[in-house]
């Protein structure tokens, strides 16, 4: 028995054996996925959390993950976390939350996620959607769904106007590692209504070899969500270079939707596109078109399926696929 398919097994007696119970002050939480693609690619995935408040205004959050894909050079089931065959530490820091007053809002320090856009593990992993963005894909020229930061984080503003900074080093996890040295990442958010926008900026160093890949990587990006009625729209759109002398330019919309009348069934579409501008042949245009549903089937466990198709260069070896993944939680108060 292969060490994906061992994790998959032990992870559905965990969730067998147990009960959802309310979150306390502390709380222990276990994710388990399994998916498989019309690729021929099968995957399983664990992820362990424990997280809440150990003072006031005072939480943690420490997870830790592992995943196995029976084939690798794929973003298929690559939404937030990595699937290299070991356990990654993902997100491991505390953070402050002030009070409501204006100015000072939180400051969190230690290991977390890059606050770039559209950036948390819940916004990708837990809607259905079975692929990462183009543009958040390590091996595409962008940013990566495993960039993490080492260091501090701090939110300034009020309620519905906030400016964040950090400051820190990368502790990367997946195939896209940057180089060592300094990352700053920088964002605005406003809100108005049923609509939130941000502005984000990021200063730092390139996942790819230094033989090749030199100065830094910057970028800059625009995100909206909009929610209404069941429904939400979000998208993302970037532009930057991944080093010196190319550019990247590339985003995504979501469409996703959850009505009364749909019962357990949650839809969700996405098209998306990524440009490379880089001396021939290593440049690369692609856009994907991706439509699906997730379907919550017991408590909490939910399947998910869509249909994806890519045009240009492929991270999946079949323009179009079909894929499917089933998530259990579990989750204990203490």
């Amino acid at each position: 028995m292969t060490a994906y398919v061992r994790a998959a097994a032990l992870g559905v007696i965990c969730l067998g054996a147990s009960r959802p119970a309310a979150a306390q002050g502390m709380a222990i939480e276990v994710a388990q996925s399994v998916g498989a693609s019309s690729e021929a690619i099968a995957s399983a995935g664990t992820q362990v959390r424990v997280l809440g408040e150990i003072a006031p205004r005072v939480r943690v959050l420490a997870e830790t993950a592992w995943g196995g894909r029976s084939r690798d050079e794929s973003d298929v089931f690559g939404t937030a976390y990595p699937y290299g065959g070991r356990v990654d530490v993902m997100d491991a820091y505390a953070e402050f939350l002030a009070s409501g007053r204006r100015g000072l809002r939180a400051v969190k320090a230690g290991r977390y996620r890059t606050p770039f856009g559209i950036s948390n593990a819940s916004d990708h992993a837990y809607m259905g959607f079975l692929r990462p963005p183009l543009v958040r894909y390590g091996g595409y020229y962008a940013l990566s769904s495993g960039y993490l930061e080492h260091g501090v984080d701090i939110v300034v503003g009020a309620p519905r106007l906030s400016v964040e900074a950090s400051l820190g080093v990368p502790g990367d996890v997946g195939e896209a590692v940057r180089r060592a040295g300094v990352s700053t990442a920088f964002r605005a958010q406003a809100a108005a209504g049923a609509l939130i926008v941000g502005a984000s900026y990021v200063d730092t160093t390139p996942y790819l070899p230094s033989s090749f890949a030199i100065g830094r990587a910057r970028f800059a990006g625009a995100d909206a969500r909009w929610m209404a009625g069941g429904w939400q729209l979000r998208g993302e759109w970037l532009a930057g270079q991944p080093f010196a002398g190319t550019t990247t330019t590339g985003g995504y919309v979501d469409a996703i939707v959850h009505r009364p009348s749909m019962g357990p069934v949650t839809a969700f579409a996405r098209a998306e596109r990524l440009d490379y501008d880089a001396r021939p042949p290593h440049a690369l245009a692609s856009h994907r078109y991706l439509a699906g549903a997730r379907v919550r089937v017991w408590q909490t466990v939910a399947v998910s399926a869509g249909v994806v198709h890519q045009a240009g260069q492929l991270t999946q070896r079949r323009r179009t696929a079909v894929e499917i993944g089933l998530t259990g939680v579990w989750r204990r108060g203490f």
